[in-house]
């Protein structure tokens, strides 16, 4: 995950005299500094002509990453291929998701970003929550849950549990797939990093921005696999670190009637940007952006995939 509070502090210093701090020209309000506004969202032929899935975007766990902020782009892209985009501000309950086809979560938190980071490691959902969550998916709904590395993958651990997948919690480092131009993990089918499922199958090269490793329970498929050579680095301080061997950045699996994708990393599925660095959906020479494509239309059922 890239932070965005170190774009947010470069840009301040950048921003001409009239911009607002950390706003540079061009940004709608609300958009967090970073974020590539350039990427273009648009789907030439969309999955949904009218009444796509209803997507419910959760905002109500101190998110990192949000519908109209970190991930504008993503919710753009969605929203071009014919999916109906609602924020979540509520605990979940049956409630809060019925009528919804689609629970996205992406890097929920434990407590607000002014708060210790031992508070934001803390659970971001009640025992309810994680509850209703998993009752609604076993019932036919469909979840895509994203947590990064520490302190989000232990904020988010309660809720992964209740779907079999343990979570890291720190950073992970794989040096048999780090991309020597890019300098970040790249899966492919030559090294072995992607795995057979219908979202991986017209897929060349998918990668991730650091990120946490993720361990399925039986049945789950590893989309992007890591090597033998992958490790985690403990928090707090990463002086530490344990074997991420067999572990994967990206999970999807079925429970009940329902369908579920977890991926360890964020950016991915970002569209950043900082002076000529790309990070997320807009690197070239990735396809990051058919890979969100790739798990809605997994997850929505949509016969395009």
């Amino acid at each position: 995950m890239l932070p965005l509070l170190v774009l947010a502090i470069l840009l301040q210093a950048q921003a001409p005299p009239g911009v607002p701090p950390g706003v540079p020209p061009g940004v709608p309000p609300g958009v967090p500094p970073g974020v590539d506004t350039t990427f273009d969202a648009r789907v030439a032929e969309p999955s949904y002509k009218e009444n796509g899935p209803r997507i419910l975007f959760d905002e109500a766990h101190h998110n990192v990453h949000t519908a109209g902020g970190g991930y504008k782009p993503f919710a753009d892209l969605l929203a071009s291929d014919g999916y109906r985009i609602a924020p979540n501000t509520a605990p979940f309950t049956r409630e809060t998701l019925r009528g919804h086809d689609i629970l996205v979560i992406v890097n929920s938190r434990g407590a607000s970003p002014s708060d210790p980071q031992t508070e934001r490691a803390k659970p971001a959902f009640t025992e309810a929550e994680a509850d209703a969550v998993r009752d609604w998916v076993r019932e036919g709904g469909s979840l895509l849950l994203i947590a990064d590395h520490y302190p989000i993958g232990s904020a988010t651990q309660r809720l992964a549990s209740r779907f079999g997948v343990e979570m890291s919690n720190g950073w992970t480092e794989d040096a048999r797939l780090k991309d020597p131009e890019i300098q970040n993990l790249v899966f492919t089918w030559d090294n072995g990093g992607l795995g057979d499922h219908p979202i991986t199958r017209d897929l060349r090269r998918v990668g991730t921005f650091l990120g946490q490793s993720l361990k399925g329970p039986e049945g789950s498929v590893a989309l992007l696999r890591l090597s033998g050579e992958a490790k985690d680095l403990l928090p707090p301080d990463k002086q530490q670190s344990v074997s991420a061997a067999g572990r994967a950045q990206g999970l999807a699996l079925e429970l009940g009637k329902g369908r579920v994708v977890v991926l360890g990393e964020a950016a991915m599925l970002s569209a950043q940007k900082l002076d000529d660095a790309r990070f997320g959906m807009n690197v070239p020479g990735l396809d990051n952006r058919q890979f969100a494509l790739n798990v809605m239309r997994w997850l929505s059922r949509s016969p395009r995939l």
